[in-house]
């Protein structure tokens, strides 16, 4: 444990050190801003640094091995009914909490002055979330090559693309990005690997990583059908 907790905070000063260490320089040589505005972004800093590292603590130690026991226990009972119905549910309530999703509706909504509330933003994106962690999960089940359903999907995106105004293109893509965050993938991925790792014959290691690549349609998918219905 203490060594995770090491590798932890290594990993989160690796991250957030050379941003401070270049904005440091900008400052003294370049931008020259009032001293009380650096001395918040220090504090900024350091209030980023201790919260990332709790978070991602926390991950460890609760959102990874629960995620791994919940997809491997479900498995076990034999319910496939049960088993798509927890993978929509998680994969809905994790995108809701993911950071990365909240930073970018709140951004939309402003930048639309309201035309695109937040709560649907975030509505639409976490849908399209769980809905396309079940059907990753299903294809796990009917050992489905990935291939299919990535080029099913995109073209889907295409399609949409051309029924929806511009701003929504750009909108879908980016809410494909930031669900690939801190909250959702961990557990998402330890879901997988908690299916996977008592199905016979599956390999753990495509598969789970598939189911990613999967859920990052899903929203991009959603934001496409918001966009036809505002449009």
């Amino acid at each position: 444990m203490i060594n995770d907790v090491r590798e932890i905070l290594y990993e989160v000063l690796q991250a957030v050190v050379p941003i401070v260490l270049v904005i440091t320089l900008i400052q003294f040589f370049i931008l020259h801003t009032p001293i009380e505005l650096f001395w918040q972004f220090i504090v900024g800093a350091i209030m980023v640094t201790s919260g990332l590292f709790l978070f991602l603590v926390g991950v460890r130690i609760s959102l990874l091995p629960i995620g791994h026991m919940v997809g491997s226990e479900l498995v076990t009972r034999g319910s496939v009914a049960i088993l798509l119905f927890a993978a929509f549910i998680f994969g809905f309530v994790v995108t809701v909490a993911e950071p990365d999703v909240r930073v970018l509706a709140h951004q939309v909504d402003f930048a639309s002055g309201g035309a695109i509330g937040s709560g649907i933003l975030i509505t639409a994106v976490s849908l399209g979330v769980g809905i396309f962690v079940t059907v990753a999960i299903l294809r796990i089940l009917l050992g489905v090559p990935i291939a299919y359903f990535l080029a099913a999907g995109y073209v889907m995106i295409v399609i949409l693309s051309f029924f929806v105004p511009p701003d929504f293109v750009a909108i879908s893509f980016d809410a494909g990005g930031v669900t690939t965050g801190p909250m959702a993938v961990p557990f998402i991925l330890a879901l997988g690997v908690g299916a996977t790792s008592v199905l016979g014959g599956k390999s753990g290691v495509s598969d789970t990583f598939g189911l990613i690549g999967l859920a990052s349609i899903g929203p991009v998918i959603g934001v496409l059908i918001l966009g036809v219905l505002y449009g």
